[in-house]
């Protein structure tokens, strides 16, 4: 009879082991570069098109990533035919793929409204008041009628107007009817 081990993981409740907490060695892939002792958790093409990937630390990951070339071993005119090809289907507009659900920061403010904000010399967490106040001091300073000299107030009095404007419909918007 062969000997079995009494000694379990679990004590004879299972529920009080977690999840990964076996006694088992676990396998780790060390790094691909020759000499490095770290474990290489990093997947790195070995060449365009090819399933077979190098396994890097993060640090050697880096490195190969700076001399990595896309159009390695083409011409000029071929570079820019394959860009233009792969770009011209769906696939081009993955460069405006943050712009698909988010607005800028947080996702409070549109982009209009922050630069709005910035017209009016405000921070991105500016309150109502806040803007109203900062509004009508812009507009005081920059009036036509009190600058009559002054080409460039009736331009700034403008913008400082179409900024208020954009945030007090965005602050209609928001509250509640």
């Amino acid at each position: 009879m062969a000997y079995r081990p009494t000694r379990s993981n679990d004590w004879g409740f299972p529920r009080w082991r977690g999840y990964g907490s076996g006694r088992d060695a676990k396998p780790v892939r060390l790094c691909d570069r020759h000499g490095c002792e770290e474990p290489g958790d990093c997947p790195a093409p070995k060449s365009p098109n090819n399933p077979e990937r190098w396994y890097f630390c993060r640090e050697h990951a880096a490195e190969y990533n700076r001399g990595w070339d896309y159009f390695q071993g083409l011409s000029a005119e071929e570079a820019a035919e394959r860009e233009a090809e792969e770009s011209r289907g769906a696939a081009g507009y993955e460069r405006s793929r943050h712009y698909a659900w988010s607005g800028p920061g947080d996702g409070t403010r549109s982009r209009d409204e922050l630069r709005a904000l910035a017209a009016l010399g405000l921070d991105d967490e500016a309150t109502f008041d806040d803007i109203r106040a900062a509004w009508r001091r812009m507009a005081k300073e920059n009036h036509p009628d009190v600058r009559p000299g002054d080409p460039d107030a009736a331009v700034r009095f403008q913008a400082v107007q179409a900024a208020y404007e954009v945030l007090r419909s965005a602050e209609e918007r928001r509250s509640p009817a």
